[in-house]
């Protein structure tokens, strides 16, 4: 039985475009510069914008990959981006790191990333050429600051996972992490600390089961999942029940929900959200409306276009559509997985603004926004 979680989205229905003022924060410039650039965040802290994304030489997710960081006071002006977390070294191969998000805390600001490396790798004509498929040494890690200039060495979470969004409160001021099946949570609120592991995984898995991008696939057929079910967003509703939309790579999102602070979760089940295969972000503007950023129609797969903001009023029917963007991009450098016009949002309501960060053609970061009053 489906969830009735639904958009109602039609391709065919005009939607009304958002008046929204867009900021460029990373153009690659030539073909020498790490032209890969993915998995955005943005966050406000101490009266700037900061925004963090993956930066990898070529091709996604490979060998070497970095994490980034640009800021801004004014929206408009972005200080030049630089290395938050450089390449590392892992026993075997260069480390891939994925920018994960930030948590704001008083007078500290955390960010964080995912890292693994690979068992075994063959590198021909500068392109990885995986002989042992098998990620290992799953991990998050953070970094905190107190002025967002000097920041501390990276810290291990103690938690297998590459997250899809960094922790986000609850009610209660639980922090909750959004992953692929794993949803660690803690009462710690240094948001370094305190973590427990909970999700939609087999607990019998615990011991031997980490979240990444290749481990998904694997947890995929132990449940016996008819599709592979990852980056997930979660909000609550009022009555305290926290539900966690799921991309898929079917034409709809999945849900899975919990009614306990996020200690345990119910069996996932797809629900009536169209979606495009692709990773989105959900959440309440300040006027208590919940709202969806991301790319709802299904065709044509992977094309990430167009970019909407989805309202809904009882967080089931998300019924009122506002296009963010419907640009069309070609990316100009090469690099395998390259596409989709407006990539992976990551959403910060903040002064009567909601702010979306994006990626175009997994090659360059922006931001937009636009004022909640208009909506």
């Amino acid at each position: 039985m489906k969830s009735p979680i639904t958009n109602g989205y039609d391709r065919r229905i005009k939607r009304p475009h958002l008046q929204v003022e867009i900021s460029h924060i990373f153009v690659p410039r030539c073909a020498a510069d790490w032209t890969y650039a993915h998995h955005p965040h943005i966050v406000y802290f101490k009266n700037r914008l900061y925004a963090i994304w993956s930066s990898g030489r070529v091709h996604e997710d490979d060998l070497g990959q970095r994490v980034m960081i640009s800021s801004s006071e004014d929206f408009h002006h972005w200080t030049e981006p630089k290395a938050l977390v450089g390449s590392l070294q892992g026993k075997h191969s260069e480390l891939v790191l994925t920018a994960a998000g930030f948590y704001p805390n008083d007078d500290s600001l955390v960010a964080y990333f995912g890292q693994y490396e690979y068992q075994s790798e063959q590198i021909v004509s500068g392109v990885r050429k995986m002989e042992d498929k098998g990620h290992m040494d799953t991990c998050l890690r953070a970094v905190t600051t107190s002025d967002g200039e000097c920041w501390s060495d990276p810290v291990d979470l103690d938690l297998p996972i590459v997250p899809n969004h960094g922790p986000a409160r609850t009610s209660t001021g639980r922090l909750i992490i959004s992953g692929n099946m794993m949803f660690p949570y803690s009462d710690d609120m240094s948001g370094t600390g305190g973590w427990r592991k909970s999700g939609i995984y087999d607990p019998a898995l615990e011991s031997e089961v980490w979240d990444d991008s290749e481990a998904l696939w694997r947890v995929k057929e132990h449940m016996g999942w008819p599709t592979v079910l990852c980056e997930g967003s979660w909000y609550e509703t009022d009555d305290g029940r926290i539900r966690m939309l799921l991309r898929s790579n079917t034409e709809h999102l999945w849900v899975t929900e919990s009614i306990d602070d996020g200690a345990t979760w119910t069996s996932p089940k797809e629900t009536l959200f169209t979606d495009n295969a692709s990773k989105f972000h959900v959440g309440r503007l300040s006027d208590g409306r919940y709202y969806y950023v991301g790319c709802p129609d299904p065709q044509p797969r992977w094309k990430r276009n167009p970019l909407v903001l989805s309202l809904s009023e009882d967080g089931i029917r998300f019924d009122r559509h506002f296009i963010l963007g419907n640009e069309s991009f070609t990316a100009k450098f090469p690099g395998s997985y390259k596409g989709g016009d407006y990539g992976y949002p990551h959403s910060l309501v903040h002064d009567g603004y909601l702010y979306v960060v994006f990626s175009i053609c997994k090659e360059r970061i922006a931001v937009m926004r636009t004022a909640i009053e208009t909506i």
